[in-house]
C-alpha cells in the first residue's frame, strides 16, 4: 500500500478527532461577524475556497479565499486564516510576515516544527493528520472538517459517508475514462477544484473543474464517450441527462460532498495504478514549494 492510500483511508478517524477538538481551538479561529480571508497554495487554496463559501453562506461574516500569492495587499480584514500542511511554503510565510502587526493571523498546519509557528499570531496544529506522501489527502479534509465543526456545520453523517466512500466500489468504467470533469456549487466548487488537482498530481490525468451552472457554457463540448463528469453535491436540473446524451459517463453524488472527495482521491490512486505510476512521487512536485530568496 502506498503512503497516500494509507493516509486517505485514515480520514474518518481524523475527522472525528478534528470535530471533537474544534471547541478547544475556538479562540484561534474567526468569530462570527469578523471579515475574514482564508489563504493557501495548491490543495490548501481549494480548501480555502470551500471554507470561505461555507462561512459566508452560513451567515458568519464576509469571507474571501485567495491563493497566498494573490492576496490583495490593500484590502482590510479582521483576520486572515492560512492553511499550510508543511508550514514552510514560501508564499504563505511571506504573506504572514507582511500582515504581522497589521492584521491578526491564524495558521492551520500539520507540522509544529516549522517557521509558520512563529509567523502567525494564532495556531492550530493538526499533527495527527500530517502526511508522508507529497499528494495531500487527510490534512486537507481534516482542516476543512475542523472549520466545518467550528461553524456548526459538521455532522457524524460526513464520517459515515466517508467510510462508505472508502468501502464501496468505484463506478464501473470510471478508471478507464480518458478525461474527467468535476463540478460543484457553492462550497463544493472548491472540492471540485481539489478533485481535479488530485487526479492531475497522482495520475497525470486530463481534468477540469467548474461551477456546475458554467458547464453548459462551453465545457460540455468536450464531453463524449470515454469522458466522465462528476458532480459534488446536488446537480442542476437536467444536467445529468444532458451529459448522458453526449455519451459521457455521469457520476452523481449520493454522499456528503467531503466524502465524495474521498472517492475522488481513491479514483486518482486507482488511475495511477492502472498507468503504472507511483502516486506518492508525482512528477515535478515536492511536499512543499520553498523558493530561493
Amino acid at each position: 500500500m502506498t503512503h497516500v492510500e494509507d493516509e486517505l483511508n485514515s480520514q474518518p478517524a481524523c475527522w472525528i478527532r478534528a470535530a471533537e477538538e474544534a471547541g478547544r481551538h475556538r479562540a484561534a479561529l474567526p468569530d462570527p461577524g469578523e471579515r475574514v480571508a482564508v489563504v493557501g497554495c495548491g490543495t490548501s487554496y481549494f480548501m480555502a475556497q470551500a471554507v470561505a463559501a461555507l462561512r459566508e453562506g452560513s451567515g458568519r461574516g464576509e469571507t474571501d479565499a485567495f491563493a497566498a500569492s494573490e492576496f490583495p495587499a490593500g484590502r482590510s480584514y479582521d483576520r486572515v486564516v492560512a492553511l499550510t500542511r508543511s508550514g514552510t511554503t514560501t508564499e504563505v510565510l511571506q504573506l504572514l510576515a507582511e500582515l504581522k502587526g497589521r492584521t491578526r493571523t491564524t495558521a492551520v498546519t500539520a507540522d509544529p516544527g516549522t517557521p509558520v509557528m512563529k509567523a502567525a499570531d494564532d495556531l492550530v496544529v493538526l499533527d495527527y493528520a500530517d502526511e508522508r506522501s507529497v499528494v495531500q489527502t487527510r490534512f486537507a479534509t481534516t482542516a476543512l472538517t475542523l472549520l466545518r465543526a467550528h461553524l456548526g456545520l459538521h455532522t457524524g453523517a460526513a464520517v459515515t459517508d466517508a467510510r462508505t466512500a472508502l468501502a464501496s466500489p468505484l463506478p464501473q468504467k470510471l478508471v478507464e475514462c480518458t478525461q474527467f470533469t468535476f463540478l460543484g456549487r457553492g462550497w463544493t466548487v472548491g472540492l471540485a477544484n481539489e478533485a481535479g488537482l488530485k487526479m492531475r498530481e497522482a495520475s497525470l490525468s486530463w481534468t477540469e473543474a467548474y461551477p456546475a451552472m458554467e458547464y453548459r457554457h462551453g465545457p460540455i463540448s468536450i464531453t463524449t464517450a470515454g469522458t466522465a463528469t462528476w458532480m459534488f453535491g446536488e446537480a442542476p436540473d437536467g444536467l445529468a441527462e444532458q451529459v448522458r446524451a453526449t455519451g459521457g459517463l455521469w457520476v452523481g453524488s449520493g454522499l456528503d460532498p467531503l466524502a465524495e472527495l474521498v472517492r475522488a482521491q481513491r479514483l486518482a490512486v486507482a488511475v495511477a495504478a492502472s498507468r503504472g505510476l507511483d502516486p506518492d512521487r508525482p512528477r515535478h512536485l515536492t511536499r512543499s514549494v520553498i523558493l530561493a530568496p
